[in-house]
């Protein structure tokens, strides 16, 4: 079919891959950061003017990159609010990330609903911080000159193939990108427009939600523009995960996220039920303490880097010589304790070495994620492999520790582009149904990533044993977490 391009429009920067369209062998690449500045100290600001996202986009396409190309996808930062007027023109800078000045609107969204149950009915999570609803109660709240003016809706992908269509009349997202603003619903496929207006008090226009293969339209120039998805999506559909797999996401915090052909409601709150870059469901469970465990482990121990602490960590064995670490830092999401601390136990005079500390830092780490996954296992969720993304997915001692947690096989898969990879696998699925070589209800075959495999093996029944150490720990200090 020729060539596609995706490219992913992040926090920091945009990153653009040049495929062949029927492998998915990744030909060229650009990158560029966002021109913007954080204030003192580096912080990334929680207000920005969307043309920094376009005048980076330019600058990563810029050498002719983009030369030959007959189709573009794009991925892009979730949870950025884009509010326009009715003549289209931003009303204020886009609204990013976890913004915390919007912890009190989210709370009062939830009461005005009736609750978190009334919420996962609704739209299949719960609102927080970050989540464009959220952002609109704090509009209205804080900015209401602001919110009166606010006629559209869009998100940051959203916005992106706008502009590159030239701001059509027509404005697209895709059930990824929509799953996640607050007022879709992944279980009915609609809009909640009463939502939009208890939040922001008044109406607004919503794009159109378009399918997965659908294309959002033609470039004057004629290049084909593919509907879009969030980077979550784009990630997930980048790595080539289907039923069966689980990815998760080391970072600072943590995230479990796996395909599951149906909408989960969960009354809880702890999932958070999106919608896929392919027409199935990608429910989502995150904790508060991931690596940030990892990282409070090696200050305390005197390590200079989380590498030095793997090595310690491999002199321990399973079960860290009975000391087990619920690694609940900053509080916890998943189970839902946001006031509690974290806990050690099994101090014993043999145990008090640091290799052993170590062994339970990550045994702790991996403990959480593994609760998270039992958590949408619980719920009917085919588990089988698992990807774990992250630079802390290389270290020996996450390798050697998680597939007998998990109890399951783990790919580690090379660090790449993945969301990038999925926007330019969208455009090639768009290209390919547009043009009649590909079916719309089935995405091109891509070749899946180079990865490192691990499987459980003899390991399993010590792993199993070590993790029913921690749950039981878990339930002696805090009974009764996990009841919904």
């Amino acid at each position: 079919m020729g060539i596609v391009a995706g490219l992913d429009s992040s926090p920091d920067f945009t990153r653009i891959v040049v495929c062949d369209a029927d492998s998915g062998a990744v030909l060229r690449q650009g990158y560029a950061p966002h021109p913007i500045d954080g204030p003192a100290g580096g912080a990334r600001p929680s207000d920005v003017d969307p043309q920094a996202w376009l005048l980076s986009l330019g600058e990563a396409a810029g050498g002719g990159l983009l030369e030959g190309v007959q189709a573009i996808g794009v991925s892009s930062q979730q949870n950025a609010l884009v509010p326009l007027d009715a003549q289209g023109t931003t009303v204020r800078p886009a609204m990013v990330g976890g913004d915390k000045r919007a912890q009190v609107a989210a709370a009062d969204l939830i009461d005005a609903l009736g609750g978190r149950e009334a919420w996962a009915q609704a739209v299949g999570c719960v609102p927080q911080a970050a989540q464009p609803v959220t952002k609109l109660r704090w509009l209205a709240k804080n900015e209401p000159e602001a919110a009166l003016r606010t006629a559209v809706l869009l998100q940051a992908h959203d916005w992106l193939v706008w502009q590159l269509l030239g701001r059509p009349v027509r404005r697209t997202t895709d059930r990824g990108g929509a799953s996640g603003t607050g007022y879709w619903s992944a279980a009915t496929g609609g809009y909640r427009p009463d939502l939009v207006e208890l939040a922001l008090g008044h109406q607004a226009l919503l794009p159109e939600v378009i399918g997965p293969s659908d294309a959002a339209g033609t470039t004057p120039e004629g290049l084909l523009i593919s509907a879009g998805t969030g980077e979550t999506m784009a990630a997930a559909f980048g790595l080539g995960i289907g039923l069966g797999d689980a990815v998760v996401s080391l970072g600072a915090s943590g995230s479990v996220m796996a395909v599951h052909r149906e909408a989960l409601v969960d009354q809880s709150g702890m999932i958070t039920s999106l919608a896929d870059a392919t027409g199935m469901h990608l429910p989502v469970v995150t904790t508060l303490n991931a690596v940030r465990t990892l990282r409070g482990a090696a200050e305390l121990l005197g390590a200079p880097d989380l590498e030095t602490l793997s090595e310690l960590a491999m002199k321990s064995t399973p079960g860290s010589h009975g000391l087990v670490l619920l690694p609940y830092l900053e509080g916890e999401r998943t189970p839902n304790l946001p006031h509690t601390a974290g806990t050690l136990m099994g101090l014993r005079r043999e145990s008090m070495k640091p290799e052993h500390f170590a062994r339970a830092a990550f045994e702790g780490m991996l403990c959480g994620l593994a609760d998270a996954l039992d958590v949408l296992r619980g719920r009917g969720v085919d588990v089988r492999r698992v990807f774990l993304l992250g630079a802390a997915a290389e270290l020996p001692a996450v390798q050697a520790a998680a597939p007998p947690l998990f109890g399951a096989q783990i790919v580690v898969p090379q660090p790449a582009d993945y969301a990038a990879i999925g926007a330019a696998r969208q455009a090639a699925w768009a290209l390919g149904a547009k043009q009649g070589t590909l079916d719309p209800r089935t995405p091109p075959l891509w070749q899946g990533p180079a990865a490192q495999v691990f499987d459980p093996g003899e390991e399993l029944a010590v792993g199993q044993a070590v993790r029913q150490q921690y749950v039981s720990v878990r339930e002696q200090t805090h009974p009764g977490a996990f009841r919904q």
